[in-house]
């Protein structure tokens, strides 16, 4: 098993935190792992991606062209990686702000409307792990519980009393993989 995938936005939306967790998740299932960041000098608003490899094997190198999955949450990345999504790969979007819908037909392309599911949960800071639980039932890289001990990993102690909104967030996100 290897799944190469490219997660990306805008600085602010979680994309950096979503893949560090998505990492150390594979870590906790006993995986090979990269994770390679890139983003601009801005904090916020700039554009933001990272490249995670998951394997079952040793990873030769954590530079790619392609990609077996792209998670984007803006038309800037969807403009930028849909293109590069492998054949029979897939590619997770977030409708809001998406002005030019995917046009492939040759990957399963899945819509997830995050944004509404982090209104619906009250907290717009959930909004990446639902598109977290949407890669997770939409891939089956690695089980839930890996990446909840990864996010435990990540999150600093004094955040830990937000684990079990990220949790239902997580699951949010799975259910609204069809």
């Amino acid at each position: 098993m290897k799944e190469e995938i490219i997660i990306a936005g805008f600085g602010g939306q979680g994309v950096l935190s979503m893949g560090k967790i998505l990492a150390y998740a594979g870590l906790m299932d006993n995986l090979e792992v990269t994770w390679m960041p890139s983003y601009g000098p801005e904090q916020r608003g700039g554009t933001a991606n990272v490249t995670v490899i998951l394997s079952d094997a040793p990873i030769s190198s954590p530079v790619l062209d392609t990609y077996d999955t792209a998670v984007v949450l803006n038309q800037q990345s969807l403009d930028k990686f849909e293109s590069k999504v492998k054949p029979g790969g897939t590619l997770i979007y977030d409708p809001s702000g998406i002005h030019h819908l995917p046009s492939r037909t040759d990957i399963t392309v899945i819509p997830v409307d995050a944004m509404g599911a982090s209104i619906e949960l009250k907290n717009s800071k959930t909004y990446n792990m639902i598109l977290l639980g949407a890669l997770l039932a939409a891939r089956n890289i690695v089980p839930v519980d890996a990446v909840l001990r990864g996010l435990k990993k990540t999150l600093p102690e004094r955040h830990h009393h937000l684990l079990p909104l990220n949790e239902q967030a997580l699951h949010k996100g799975m259910s609204l993989v069809k």
